[in-house]
């Protein structure tokens, strides 16, 4: 059989085209590798070694604890716990807005709350973490976590927050925390702060941010593309801020806090320690909850605040001013005794009112008080033996003794804001008004009422200064600041403003008067007379609506927002006096029924915790061992 030549040339070829195919295949494949590593690393290098960068290393702050605030016997007023936070780094965000959206929705905190909080970062700020929501609760903290995979530059971190023991007790003193302000980081005090940080913005908090807000440390964190954390080194601990002790006393500023809730009314409460100046309390009602701002307020809680007729955020202890009512009659009393306008011995007498011209000025008791002498004066508190001795003395001897006891300035309280009230003249109101004084006018003043204004801190200061025969001491807020472990690093000092320049008689004389407003009877201060000890005080009614005192208008015949303010301003024990407290019931009305049982409440607390001090057993002997420092925190 003749065999075909060329017959295995058709497998050869077969295999051939194979191994062409399979050439061109790899060196597609190889093309596709070469352009796709070119496109990476040449094209696009740039972008993706910055994202390279920024997603391996991340610089995280470890925020501070803030120090501690206590009261006088070390009762915690002010401490910090864990919260959980959101935080979003601007830049390293795919979308701002739509990581903000999932963030709301898993947390259910308002879109326009989270965004007003990241605002349009820029510069340095868009590589700064910025907290978007802070103090979640666990279920929401986890569904963040949950998904941090899909939201870049999104990360969570545990922090302090402010602790506010008492709630609303005493806030206005505390102070509360927010944001700094683009002012104020501006300023030469927002020097070390940064955008974002936690400042103190009022009360104790605000006076002493650099001491309670301690030094922040911080760490570096390996994170992959979808922000895990790997790795974490190069940790720098934070240091907690020093502690602050105030000169306050828990237990008289929860009394004073309970008596004006019990009643319904707003109003303010100073309890100082005549011998040196110590604020024992310091109430201003309404107040708020600085919890609110350590989470951060969110708009509507904030405008609620911003617009209740009640003032809520207003400080009426140094920002309230009030005209003084009767209290004001030492300064009458002092002015006549000292210019021998008056002897204790004059006497006048009092049909229940007093015509000045065509008009009739009446006193409180419509049926008067027949004849009063200085003394049944103030203890009976006659408006008709005060009009005609306001009318001898004259308006600017009035003021001069009204400043001599401090009226009409600032007392120098630590906390910001005071306000310095009034002591009007001749001269003020032809500057003010451009009219000259009137006769009548001196009346009312000479009775606390017309032009004169006064805060419940200058009532306090002013009588704690009768009581302790004549100084006049800086109130003192603050005890002193301690480290962590208790270590001192500053305290305070008395300090003394003035001496009230009147007579060591002049004075024993209002002492002895105003035992007698409590003790004697028709007193108007009768309801500190169940103290363990004798006290001394004087009530006074402040007209809110200019009604006349030639008007007869019952109190009662008005709405209850145009009724009188009732004040009360008291000391004990009568002798060597150890408290004074001032009172001031908004539209309370009589200054004997509404502030003088609220002065005694936060007296008798005082007493009782005198006298349980006393009878506690004493310390055990020292056995000659060291006791150990321990950390307040």
């Amino acid at each position: 059989m003749t065999q075909l030549s060329g017959s295995g040339s058709a497998p050869d070829a077969y295999f051939e085209r194979r191994i062409v195919v399979a050439m061109l295949v790899v060196v597609a494949v190889w093309a596709a590798l070469v352009g796709r590593l070119f496109y990476l690393q040449v094209v696009e290098g740039d972008r993706y070694s910055q994202s390279a960068e920024r997603n391996s290393v991340r610089s995280r702050r470890l925020i501070a604890t803030r120090g501690m605030i206590f009261d006088r016997n070390g009762k915690i007023l002010v401490d910090s716990r864990p919260s959980f936070d959101v935080l979003v780094v601007p830049n390293e965000t795919t979308d701002l807005d739509a990581s903000i959206d999932r963030i709301a929705g898993l947390t259910g905190r308002p879109v326009e709350e989270l965004r007003r909080r990241v605002g349009s970062p820029t510069g340095r700020a868009r590589f700064q973490a910025q907290p978007v929501a802070r103090d979640l609760d666990r279920a929401s903290l986890a569904r963040v976590e949950a998904r941090l995979w899909a939201l870049p530059g999104v990360l969570t971190q545990v922090a302090p927050i402010r602790d506010y023991r008492q709630g609303a007790d005493a806030s206005h003193l505390l102070g509360w925390l927010g944001e700094i302000s683009p002012g104020q980081l501006a300023s030469e005090r927002g020097q070390g702060y940064r955008r974002g940080d936690v400042v103190g913005k009022g009360g104790i908090e605000r006076l002493l941010d650099l001491d309670l807000r301690g030094r922040d440390g911080g760490q570096n964190v390996l994170v992959d593309a979808h922000g895990r954390e790997l790795e974490r080194w190069n940790a720098v601990e934070p240091q907690p801020g020093h502690n602050v002790v105030l000169m306050l006393d828990l237990r008289l500023q929860t009394v004073a806090e309970r008596a004006f809730e019990a009643i319904g009314k707003n109003g303010a409460l100073v309890a100082l320690d005549p011998r040196n100046g110590e604020v024992l309390a310091l109430m201003s009602r309404p107040g708020f909850d600085p919890n609110l701002f350590a989470r951060g307020i969110e708009q509507q809680e904030w405008a609620e605040l911003r617009d209740s007729p009640a003032k809520p955020l207003h400080d009426r202890v140094i920002k309230g001013m009030y005209p003084p009512g009767s209290t004001y009659k030492v300064v009458t009393a002092l002015a006549g005794l000292e210019t021998g306008a008056v002897t204790p011995e004059d006497t006048v007498k009092c049909y229940g009112s007093y015509r000045l011209g065509r008009r009739r000025y009446r006193c409180w008791k419509r049926g008067g008080h027949g004849e009063v002498d200085l003394h049944r004066a103030l203890v009976e508190s006659c408006d008709v033996y005060f009009y005609q001795l306001g009318q001898k003395v004259g308006v600017e001897t009035l003021a001069y003794y009204a400043r001599a006891l401090g009226l009409g300035s600032p007392t120098g309280i630590e906390v910001a804001g005071e306000m310095a009230g009034l002591v009007p003249t001749a001269a003020w109101k032809r500057r003010r008004f451009g009219q000259d004084w009137l006769a009548g006018e001196t009346l009312s003043l000479a009775i606390g009422q017309g032009f004169n204004l006064w805060t419940p801190l200058q009532l306090a200061n002013s009588y704690a200064a009768i009581a302790n025969g004549g100084t006049r001491w800086r109130p003192r807020v603050l005890n002193r600041v301690e480290t962590a472990q208790g270590e001192v690093v500053s305290e305070t000092e008395p300090e003394a403003r003035g001496t009230v320049a009147v007579s060591e008689e002049s004075l024993a004389i209002l002492q002895r008067a105003l035992r007698g407003a409590v003790h004697e009877p028709h007193g108007t201060g009768a309801a500190l007379r169940r103290l363990p000890v004798e006290a001394a005080g004087k009530t006074g009614t402040a007209q809110v609506v200019g009604v006349a005192a030639t008007d007869d208008v019952d109190d009662e015949d008005l709405a209850e927002r145009l009724r009188d303010h009732a004040w009360f301003a008291a000391w004990a024990p009568a002798v060597d006096p150890r408290i004074v407290v001032a009172v001031l019931v908004e539209h309370g009305g009589h200054g004997g029924s509404a502030a003088a049982p609220i002065a005694r409440d936060v007296m008798a607390e005082f007493f009782a915790a005198e006298a349980e001090a006393e009878s506690s057993p004493p310390p055990p002997p020292d056995d000659g061992e060291e006791e150990p420092l321990h950390a307040r925190n």
